[in-house]
């Protein structure tokens, strides 16, 4: 790749020496004899028509100081190292506040010159491939690339979406594997916080003297002999969301810690005497009703409304089924890009398993089978005997997987006849006149109960 470079300075022999050395070494190079002459370059070529600029810092009309602040102020983004022969420390710091990349005193030599050039093309890389990769998270998470078919989850991600641009607390309740993680970051990534950082813990993984530390950091000598202070993931999200996962874990003195954050908006460091203001998100995540842990006593309520004020609910995927398709083609041509194998289907009898089966593990249990069946297909497509052997197996009775917090006969008995539904329908391949018939019930009631469902058909 080549690059784009402008030297800048009042002394003609400088300009050339270096046009001369930097030519050789491939770089596209662009003369200027001062500041105003470059300025007007970057007017007709464009705030970034250079990759970097070489500037000397005392020159006639306009100065390389000056220079460099007009140019940041016209959005000029490229790497500006500032030179000079009457150079001070003062004269440094202020180049590099005002935004310049480094700094070389004159007389300097050819390797000063191009060792600093190099070490700016890492940094541009590595920018590069950072700009790069959050592009790549962002699309990754949009919404509309979620997978959300069925009526539930689409009401989740609306929700959401509303919610997204807003430093309101969420709180994720839903069974393990569910995807609650994937749900905050796209919550972050279509948020105005999608440039600021996204960090995580989990409150019940984590020593209870050690997860303090981990979220409001530690001044020296907090901890016996550690001699150095650190901030806490509240100070180093600044800007951004902190997810904290099984929030409901959290022991008691934590959360009243993080009860002042929410509050108050600052935190203290374990050993500190000064109060941090902090700019964080809080998105939070149970698998349990905290409303029920409160009653007994095992949360704390005001704690509780200030996480919960979007209280989100993430249905398990045995209520979704209309995502169940989606979600295998989405695994199926990620792990068979992984593995070089060429899998781009699974059969209607592999499919009609993955439908019937209940999923106690959710999206995460999903996501392992079609990584295992792809890893076992010998063809283009996942076969029956390629799926998990437990999901062989659990083909003989109703699908209906029943939660161990699951009481309630209304919802078991509606999954079941959801269930019937389906299966009728794919027997009869779409045709409900017949589909009614199996079902012993009128077509009226089928079409009404379709229309209840959310079934695709």
């Amino acid at each position: 790749m080549t690059h784009t470079l402008l030297i800048v300075d009042d002394e003609a022999i400088v300009r050339e020496t270096l046009a001369a050395i930097l030519a050789d070494e491939g770089y596209t190079v662009t003369e200027a004899a001062d500041g105003q002459e470059a300025l007007d370059l970057l007017d007709e070529q464009g705030a970034d028509a250079f990759d970097f600029v070489l500037c000397d810092i005392k020159m006639p009309r306009v100065d390389g100081l000056e220079f460099l602040r007009k140019a940041r102020a016209r959005g000029c983004t490229s790497t500006i190292v500032m030179m000079s022969a009457y150079g001070t420390v003062d004269t440094a710091l202020e180049a590099l506040k005002l935004g310049a990349y480094d700094y070389i005193s004159k007389p300097f030599k050819t390797d000063e010159v191009l060792l600093t050039l190099k070490k700016a093309e890492e940094r541009e890389r590595l920018l590069r491939e950072n700009r790069a990769l959050k592009e790549a998270i962002r699309r990754e998470y949009r919404f509309e690339n979620l997978v959300a078919r069925s009526p539930r989850m689409q009401a989740v991600l609306e929700l959401l979406a509303k919610v997204a641009d807003y430093r309101t607390s969420v709180l994720l309740v839903g069974e393990a594997g569910t995807g609650k993680e994937v749900l905050a970051r796209a919550l972050h990534a279509n948020s105005r916080r999608a440039d600021g950082p996204f960090l995580k813990v989990n409150c019940r993984a984590v020593p209870e003297a050690v997860l303090e530390a981990e979220l409001f950091g530690h001044e020296p000598g907090a901890f016996g002999d550690v001699p150095r202070a650190r901030p806490g993931l509240f100070e180093q999200a600044q800007g951004g969301t902190l997810f904290l996962e099984d929030v409901d874990g959290l022991p008691p003195f934590l959360q009243v810690r993080l009860l002042r954050v929410l509050q108050d908006g600052v935190t203290r460091r374990v050993g500190g005497a000064a109060d941090l203001p902090v700019d964080v998100r809080v998105v939070s995540a149970s698998q349990v009703d905290l409303k029920k842990l409160v009653a007994e006593g095992g949360f704390r309520e005001d704690l509780y409304y200030r996480v919960s004020v979007i209280p989100v609910l993430v249905p398990p995927l045995r209520e979704r089924r209309e995502d169940i398709p989606l979600l295998v083609n989405r695994f199926l041509e990620r792990f068979a890009q992984e593995t070089g194998k060429p899998v781009t289907g699974v059969s209607a009898e592999g499919m009609e398993m993955l439908l019937r089966y209940g999923w106690p593990g959710n999206v995460r249990e999903l996501e392992n089978v079609i990584e295992r069946a792809v890893v076992m297909a010998d063809g283009t497509a996942i076969e029956a005997n390629h799926l998990s052997p437990w999901i062989q197996e659990g083909q003989d009775g109703l699908f209906p997987a029943i939660g161990p917090d699951e009481y309630s006969i209304k919802k078991v008995v509606a999954r079941v006849e959801e269930e019937l539904i389906r299966r009728a329908l794919r027997k009869t391949r779409g045709n409900r006149s017949r589909a009614s018939r199996l079902l012993e019930i009128s077509h009226r009631t089928l079409l009404y109960k379709i229309k209840d469902y959310g079934i695709d058909l």
